[in-house]
C-alpha cells in the first residue's frame, strides 16, 4: 500500500513535469480516439457497400468492343454501329445460375392508343430504335406516343413519385397511369385501356402487331423531368406517358427473334466473390463478347471512395501520431527518472527492491495515463464528428474535381458513341456519423496503457540496474 500512496504523493508532488508529460498522453489519445471511431465506422461501411455494389451485377455493352466490331465489319468505308440487345430468353437463362441469390428483371415497349391523346402530342411520336435493314429505311417502324413500363417502380422508393390514389399494379394487365395523362383524358380507375404497338426483326424486315388490353387501377404523382438531359423531346420520350405495370404484363407479348420488348436484368450474387465465375457461365450461355459483366462501380466508388480516402487520412495521422507521441513520452519519462536517481537510491537503500521500486514509478505513469484516458476519452468523442465532417467534405470535394476532369476529358473525344453506359446518379454519403463503442473505448484503454507503460519501463530500466551504492556516490 506504501508503494501506491507514495506514487500518488509524487504525482502531485512534481505538477510540473508530469503535466507535460499528461499533456503529450493526453494529445496522443484524443488523436486515437479520433482516429479510431472514423477508422472504425469507415470500415464499417465500406464492408456494408462493397457487399451491396460487389453482389449486384448488370450486363452492360462496352461501347469500345461495339466500334471495333463495326469497323471490322465496315463496307465501302462506311461505320454502322448498332447497340446489340440479349434477347428475353438469355436474360432468363443466365437467371437460373447457381450463383445468384436473386434475378430483378425489368421492361419497356411503346405503344399506342387510339383513346388517349398523349402530353405533348403536338411534339409527334418517336420509337428510340435505329433503323436498319433491308425494308426499314424505306418503311420505317411504328412511332410511339405512350411508354409501356414493367417493374419499373424505383422513382416511388426515391420520392420522386408517388401513389395519388388507387393502389400499385400487382397482378397481369394492371397499370397505373400519371395524374397529369389521367387528368388529360379523363381516366379513372377501373377504366379500360386498348394499347397496341409493333415487334420487328431489324435484320430480315419482318414485323409482328401486339396489342394489351389492360385496367387502371391507381395514378401516381410525378415529379421527375418531364425529359431526360439531351433526349430528344417528342411525347414517346416525356416521362408523364409512361404507363407503369408489372414484368409480366409487358412481357406476355413476346415473340421470338422479335425486337421491341427492351429487357433489362439486375442480378445479385450470392458473394461478390462469384462474379468471375458468373460471368464465365454467362458468356458460355451465349452472352455477345460485346457485353461486360460488371458490378455497379461507379456507385461503390462515389460512395464509397471518399470514405475509402478519410479512412486513409485517419488511419495514418493515428500512426505518425503513435509514432511520435510514443518517442517524446520515452525521452520525457527518462529524463524525469534521471532527475530522480537520488530518490531511487534512498528508497534502495532502505531495502526495497528493484521490483518494488518499479512497481512504483510504474505506478505512476498509469495514474497519469488514467487521469489523461478520462479526459481524452471524452474530448476525443466530442470533437470527433466536426473533424470528420470537415475531412469528409474535403474527400467528397476532390472526388468530385476529378470526376468532373474525366468527363470533360471525354467530352473532348471526337465521333463519342451515342449510347454509353449510364453515369451513377448515386449520391456521395455527406454525413458519417460515429459513435464511440465499446470496441473502440478498448482499444484507447489498450493503446493508453501500452504507450505510457512502455515509456515508463524502457526509463525504469536504465535506473533500476544501478546499484544504491553507485546512486548516492554520484549524488555526493
Amino acid at each position: 500500500m506504501y508503494l501506491f500512496t507514495n506514487a500518488f504523493r509524487n504525482v502531485l508532488r512534481n505538477r510540473g513535469r508530469n503535466t507535460l508529460i499528461g499533456a503529450i498522453l493526453l494529445a496522443v489519445i484524443v488523436a486515437s480516439v479520433i482516429a479510431l471511431m472514423i477508422s472504425d465506422a469507415a470500415s464499417g461501411i465500406i464492408d456494408d457497400y462493397k457487399g451491396r455494389f460487389g453482389a449486384e451485377v448488370r450486363l452492360q455493352p462496352d461501347m469500345e468492343k461495339i466500334r471495333k466490331e463495326a469497323m471490322a465489319n465496315s463496307a465501302n468505308g462506311r461505320v454502322m454501329m448498332t447497340v446489340p440487345s440479349i434477347p428475353a430468353e438469355q436474360y432468363m437463362a443466365f437467371g437460373e445460375s447457381e450463383y445468384l441469390l436473386n434475378s430483378v428483371y425489368s421492361a419497356r415497349t411503346g405503344v399506342n392508343s387510339d383513346s388517349i391523346a398523349a402530353v405533348d402530342a403536338e411534339l409527334g411520336a418517336g420509337s428510340g430504335m435505329m433503323m436498319a435493314g433491308p425494308a426499314m429505311t424505306d418503311n420505317p417502324p411504328m412511332q410511339f406516343m405512350l411508354s409501356l413500363l414493367g417493374n419499373r417502380f424505383s422513382e416511388f422508393e426515391e420520392g420522386t413519385r408517388e401513389l395519388a390514389e388507387g393502389t400499385m399494379p400487382a397482378g397481369l394487365n394492371e397499370i397505373i397511369v400519371s395524374t397529369d395523362l389521367a387528368e388529360a383524358n379523363d381516366i379513372r380507375i377501373g377504366d379500360k385501356l386498348s394499347l397496341y404497338g409493333e415487334l420487328t426483326n431489324m435484320k430480315e424486315g419482318t414485323r409482328a402487331d401486339t396489342s394489351y388490353e389492360l385496367t387502371v387501377v391507381g395514378t401516381y404523382y410525378d415529379a421527375t423531368d418531364e425529359y431526360a438531359e439531351g433526349a430528344r423531346q417528342n411525347a414517346f420520350t416525356n416521362r408523364r406517358n409512361e404507363l407503369l405495370a408489372t414484368y409480366e404484363t409487358v412481357v406476355q407479348q413476346i415473340q421470338p427473334d422479335m425486337n421491341g420488348i427492351r429487357i433489362e436484368a439486375t442480378y445479385y450474387l450470392k458473394e461478390p466473390g462469384m462474379l468471375d465465375a458468373f460471368a464465365a457461365e454467362v458468356y458460355a450461355k451465349g452472352l455477345a463478347e460485346t457485353f461486360d459483366v460488371t458490378t455497379d462501380e461507379a456507385s461503390y466508388n462515389k460512395i464509397v471512395g471518399p470514405v475509402e480516402g478519410l479512412k486513409g487520412i485517419a488511419v495514418t495521422f493515428m500512426i505518425v501520431v503513435l509514432l511520435f507521441g510514443g518517442i517524446i513520452l520515452v525521452l520525457l519519462s527518462t529524463i524525469a527518472i534521471r532527475e530522480r536517481k537520488y530518490e531511487i537510491g534512498v528508497l534502495r537503500a532502505m531495502g526495497l527492491k528493484k521490483t518494488k521500486v518499479a512497481i512504483g514509478l510504474w505506478s505512476e505513469v498509469l495514474m497519469i495515463a488514467c487521469v489523461c484516458l478520462a479526459i481524452g476519452l471524452g474530448a476525443g468523442s466530442l470533437a470527433a464528428q466536426p473533424i470528420t465532417d470537415a475531412l469528409l467534405a474535403g474527400q467528397i470535394e476532390a472526388a468530385e474535381a476529378s470526376e468532373s476532369a474525366q468527363v470533360q476529358a471525354g467530352g473532348m473525344m471526337m465521333m463519342r458513341p451515342a449510347v454509353t453506359p449510364a453515369a451513377s446518379d448515386a449520391e456521395p454519403l455527406s454525413r458519417l456519423d460515429i459513435t464511440l463503442g465499446l470496441d473502440t473505448t478498448l482499444q484507447i484503454v489498450g493503446i493508453a496503457l501500452l504507450l505510457a507503460s512502455l515509456a515508463g519501463l524502457i526509463s525504469i530500466s536504465r535506473i533500476t540496474k544501478y546499484e544504491p551504492i553507485k546512486i548516492l556516490m554520484e549524488r555526493n
